[in-house]
């Protein structure tokens, strides 16, 4: 448990209440802020998928490399491991997912998506831009640290699971609290929405074929028809929740992906569905899975075809429930309110989505929150995955302030005390040819 600053002497608490307000206004200087936003506009012109941010992690590494910080790489292919403080104990995290969407980009601007097919659409170059800056702000303060701040730059958070495959490289080793952000339109700019426990559910992918026979179009009797089947398994998908589900137990099954046949008068051998589930208790979303098989196969049946069902654990892990700390969540709460003002801390609902942090939340405490963006006199911000898709930039310094001021503080607050005496550096970083850290 974080100790109170109250109690360790060597702590001011004034002085220790100033450190969000100073990053604050440090990231909003030209200098960290102007830098974050051509960073973020060169990440969105040039988007790549999980396990495919090679350029993006090309771009992270040569900024890390001017600002003579050490860092690992590759982590989990694309990923990065960076290190600034004093090499030793204790560690804290901050984190950054890099992955885009395969959507074609609907929005004409200037630094408009220059790969086809390919978007931020969930603000991922934003989370990039700010862990950046994060990293900058500290490196130029780090003899203030009173530890190692340990940046997570990391691949694949859209179905892939980099989060998890980051962890089972050793990413966290030593690593006493790790803290994650997302934004949001939902929220407005300067205030943040979070809570303690659960925060989002866990998610899982799933795909179907379902094969049958094909023929023309004019003669069904001569054919075992998929396009039938598929249809009456999406509409018997939807009663497990409508039916099955305790109503105050939240679940989600969404069909997302239909694909079969190719001409008007043919009925194709097979059609290839898929989707995705989410639920907030293991209980219910082992049995969300296993009612989605059974549904699958036996509404195939009925239509004389045949149906396999493919849960694609190794590119597709589940996505466990996200848990927010409980004592994180007091720390946050006041390091949040030096920066913002506790009324522009939010209370939020649970969240339907999914969130790969939760498998760091799962190994270590961890804390993840949402860094509102909205500014009604800018007019609608698309919510995330949608092709019209837009981010306020004005929204960067403060998440590059929290990022700070949350691996600043846990440091100071946190000592030795957590880490054993022989734990030095988490792990041998790549040394930066700039730096001999």
């Amino acid at each position: 448990m974080p100790t109170p600053i109250s109690s360790i002497p060597s702590i001011n608490p004034d002085k220790s209440a100033k450190i969000p307000l100073d990053f604050l206004d440090f990231a909003k200087t030209p200098e960290i802020k102007d830098w974050m936003v051509g960073i973020r506009r060169n990440l969105h012109e040039n988007p790549e998928l999980g396990f495919q941010e090679f350029e993006t992690s090309k771009l992270v590494r040569a900024e890390l490399d001017q600002m003579g910080i050490p860092y690992k790489y590759p982590v989990a292919v694309t990923g990065i491991v960076g290190f600034v403080g004093t090499g030793r104990n204790p560690f804290v995290a901050i984190r950054a997912d890099m992955d885009a969407l395969a959507i074609e980009e609907a929005v004409e601007w200037e630094h408009k998506s220059k790969v086809p097919g390919k978007m931020h659409a969930c603000g991922h170059d934003a989370h990039v831009a700010m862990l950046l800056g994060a990293a900058k702000m500290l490196q130029e303060r780090r003899e203030d640290l009173q530890g190692t701040v340990i940046l997570i730059f990391q691949p694949a958070e859209e179905g892939g699971g980099g989060a998890k495959k980051m962890l089972d490289a050793g990413a966290l080793n030593n690593v006493q609290a790790i803290f994650g952000l997302h934004v949001s339109s939902e929220y407005p700019i300067g205030a943040v929405a979070t809570r303690a426990g659960p925060i989002t559910a866990a998610g899982g992918i799933f795909e179907v074929v379902i094969n049958g026979k094909g023929g023309h179009a004019a003669l069904p009797q001569h054919t075992i028809d998929p396009i039938l089947a598929a249809s009456n398994v999406i509409v018997s998908l939807q009663h497990l929740v409508s039916r099955e589900a305790d109503p105050l137990d939240s679940q989600v099954v969404t069909i997302t992906k239909v694909q079969g046949g190719g001409a008007f008068n043919v009925i194709p051998d097979s059609v290839t569905i898929g989707g995705t589930f989410r639920a907030f208790s293991k209980e219910s979303f082992s049995q969300l899975k296993q009612r989605i098989e059974d549904v699958i196969t036996r509404q195939a049946s009925v239509q004389r075809c045949n149906a396999s069902v493919t849960f694609n654990t190794n590119e597709n892990p589940y996505y466990p429930v996200t848990t927010n700390s409980e004592v994180l969540h007091e720390y946050f709460g006041k390091v949040a309110g030096d920066m913002l003002d506790v009324q522009n801390i939010l209370e939020m609902k649970l969240l339907m989505g999914a969130e790969d942090f939760s498998f760091f939340a799962g190994a270590i405490p961890g804390y993840f929150y949402y860094l509102g963006f909205k500014n009604e006199s800018q007019g609608q911000f698309e919510r995330g995955h949608s092709p019209y898709y837009t981010f306020n930039e004005d929204a960067l310094p403060y998440g590059a302030a929290l990022h700070a001021s949350l691996a600043t503080r846990y440091l100071m607050e946190n000592p030795l005390k957590h880490t054993s005496p022989e734990a030095n550096y988490h792990d041998e970083p790549k040394r930066s040819p700039h730096d001999e850290f």
